[in-house]
């Protein structure tokens, strides 16, 4: 079913275990590139671990022929925000802060997202920004899940939980015209999801929908520009950037962080559904 004016696809409870298990596939590449992860290692490796993990669950890379991508995963590293390209030539250094954004489609629907990791030794400033990033995405994800609880939710409560997440964190640039999305039979849906804006606009947060929450700072200005290989998305200003990202679904019950092995528990405490075992972590 399809919600009018957006093109927004609502699942059915069946439709969300489905993107579950296509999320579970995404975490677990996710955790085997954080724990390989070190100076000396090149993005071409990471994205080969991505690759080898998705396709032994039985699964595809989303990313990889997207629109011509050639690639399983983005890795954006210091001042590339997202969708930089693996490489060969990229070798992680000492200090260096890299963003894995990794998509996988199982049985016809997607999971998405992504991490931002140290490498090595890493100025404390960065790292600091990583974690407000963070933060700011777990904010969103719990407005949507209160939004939808109350019925009076909207789209926007989740950009404006995120903008004040990021602010109260200290004086960080917002990226704009790079957000969220929905997802489900296609990696990238309606409704588009800013990081910032005023709440109670936009369409009703209501069970069905799936959505990944996906904010992206930098140390610096918000103004980007793409590199000549159409892809890459970087600082305009040099400055270092952080980028997290998690596919959610809205039930009746509560929030289900598909992407997530715990299913968001350990964040969100009740606010999760109870299709998500308290007790066990999903692997």
């Amino acid at each position: 079913m399809r919600r009018p004016q957006l093109d927004i696809q609502l699942k059915t409870p069946d439709q969300i275990e489905s993107m579950r298990a296509a999320g579970l596939v995404v975490a677990r590449a996710l955790r085997r590139m954080r724990e390989a992860v070190a100076p000396g290692v090149t993005t071409a490796d990471l994205d080969a671990i991505a690759e080898a993990t998705i396709r032994e669950a039985g699964a595809i890379p989303s990313f990889k022929g997207y629109h011509g991508f050639p690639a399983s995963i983005c890795s954006s590293v210091n001042e590339q925000i997202v969708h930089a390209i693996p490489s060969s030539k990229q070798m992680l250094r000492e200090g260096d802060l890299i963003s894995i954004d990794c998509g996988a489609v199982l049985n016809g629907w997607h999971g998405d997202a992504a991490v931002t990791v140290g490498v090595g030794e890493v100025d404390s400033a960065l790292l600091r920004m990583a974690a407000v990033a963070e933060d700011a995405m777990w904010a969103g994800i719990a407005a949507a899940a209160r939004g939808t609880a109350s019925g009076k939710g909207r789209l926007t409560d989740i950009s404006h939980a995120v903008e004040n997440a990021v602010r109260k964190g200290g004086r960080y640039g917002i990226v704009d015209g790079y957000g969220g999305h929905g997802i489900g039979t296609e990696m990238h849906q309606d409704p588009h999801v800013l990081n910032h804006g005023r709440p109670g606009k936009g369409p009703r947060l209501v069970p069905g929908m799936a959505l990944a929450i996906e904010p992206m700072i930098t140390m610096g200005s918000p103004r980007t520009e793409e590199l000549a290989d159409g892809w890459t998305v970087v600082t305009r200003d040099g400055s270092t950037a952080a980028h997290v990202e998690h596919s959610i679904a809205l039930l009746d019950d509560g929030v289900w962080v598909l992407t997530a092995e715990d299913g968001g528990r350990s964040r969100l405490g009740d606010l999760v559904t109870a299709r998500q075992p308290a007790n066990s972590p999903a692997a």
